[in-house]
């Protein structure tokens, strides 16, 4: 009997979409897509969940986490690649929770430098202990083995990418 999977999982499953007669490269790619559609779902939802918090906002942390001496907003927006208006809204909330701090930028008056105060240097170290274990644990069901020869054929696709752009 074939289990009944939850609507938000066959939302996220690209696969679907597929025909017999599709190319093994469309299909590889939305299994792809699809894998990355799944483990970002669980991800956004554990955070949601055990930290009241978004990817977006672990995200810009963790730019800040890399970056002890700060970045300017701007640099921010590059670097998460999204808008400068989302970096500023994102910022603000967490500038009003006391985990980062905004000061002129000491290089250009017109920029803002953001880094994580300590509050944030405490709250991200546990956010991103829970979040490897997370990772690990959707990964659970590769063996060692298996996980080195993906990194490995992914390496590969990467680098044809790269040299047909």
């Amino acid at each position: 009997m074939k289990r009944a999977r939850p609507e938000n999982v066959v939302s996220l499953d690209l696969e679907t979409r597929l025909r017999r007669d599709h190319h093994q490269a469309l299909r590889l790619w939305l299994r792809l897509l699809t894998c990355t559609n799944l483990i970002e779902a669980r991800v956004k939802a554990r955070l949601r969940t055990e930290y009241a918090t978004t990817l977006p906002r672990f995200d810009l942390m963790a730019q800040l986490e890399r970056n002890p001496q700060g970045l300017k907003m701007g640099d921010l927006s590059k670097r998460l690649m999204v808008s400068g208006g989302n970096v500023t809204g994102i910022t603000d909330q967490l500038v009003e929770e006391g985990l980062v701090e905004r000061s002129p930028a000491p290089d250009d008056r017109r920029a803002f430098s953001v880094k994580l105060t300590a509050a944030g240097m405490k709250a991200f170290a546990q956010m991103a202990r829970d979040h490897e274990g997370w990772v690990i644990d959707l990964f659970s069901g590769l063996s060692p083995a298996e996980k080195k020869q993906l990194y490995q054929l992914l390496a590969k696709l990467k680098l044809a990418v790269v040299q047909t752009t």
